[in-house]
């Protein structure tokens, strides 16, 4: 069962809001860094992160993973085009949000996870590669990986990329950013679909494609940390 809750997320003078999702047993948190803009109330990530939620962990959790959506800007800033397509500043309301979750006492030991649409993706991308050690994978939808070149090579989190079928210049973007990231790796082209997956069934494909990422990686993190408490206790 998951609820969500209303969260504001305060460092200095800086206060951001957010909607926190949480099944019971969730393996992990994936904070969701949205584009252009967009914010904790948009459709699509709405509709993704409800997926995330529901959708079991392979056989080891009931439940699915916890969703922090956030808005990465303030109400005012939100019109502000230069600080919508600053990906630094993006980044480091990522990294404030991230490092907030590490903080909460419920959740503070889960992996982390990050779902980036749009130039939210190089945001994600980019935070991945600043503070590597909590994050498990990194999903983006088409996103534009290309604003984070120079963090791509750092990157040590699995990552998936997906791109709609008709969305040209995106997989474009996306094939360069892919021969730069040295993580594992993969690139899914979503046929017919284009930039927002407005198709019949195409953003369907995407949150289940990112279901499935999440809950390999986070499943493997529980693999290990029942490993490690089996040694434990054999001591």
């Amino acid at each position: 069962m998951s609820t969500e809750t209303d969260v504001v997320i305060e460092s200095g003078d800086i206060r951001l809001e957010g909607m926190l999702g949480l099944p019971e047993g969730a393996p992990g948190v994936v904070v969701f860094a949205h584009g252009s803009g967009s914010g904790r109330f948009s459709p699509r990530n709405q509709f993704v992160a409800r997926v995330l939620r529901e959708k079991p962990v392979l056989s080891k959790v009931e439940g699915g993973v916890g969703t922090l959506l956030i808005d990465l800007l303030e109400e005012w800033e939100s019109g502000d085009r230069g600080k919508v397509f600053d990906i630094d500043l993006l980044t480091e309301r990522l990294l404030i949000a991230a490092n907030w979750l590490r903080k909460c006492p419920d959740n503070g030991r889960l992996p982390l996870g990050y779902f980036g649409a749009s130039t939210g993706a190089a945001a994600a991308l980019q935070a991945a590669a600043r503070n590597p050690e909590p994050v498990k994978a990194v999903v983006s939808r088409g996103g534009r990986p290309d604003l984070a070149e120079p963090y791509l090579p750092r990157v040590e989190a699995p990552t998936l990329l997906i791109v709609g079928g008709r969305d040209d210049l995106v997989i474009e973007l996306n094939r360069r950013a892919f021969q730069l990231l040295t993580c594992e790796k993969e690139l899914v082209i979503v046929p017919g679909a284009t930039h927002l997956f407005e198709e019949t069934g195409a953003l369907e494909q995407v949150a289940d494609l990112a279901a499935d990422w999440f809950s390999k990686h986070f499943a493997a993190g529980i693999g290990a940390e029942w490993g490690r408490r089996s040694q434990e206790a054999d001591k």
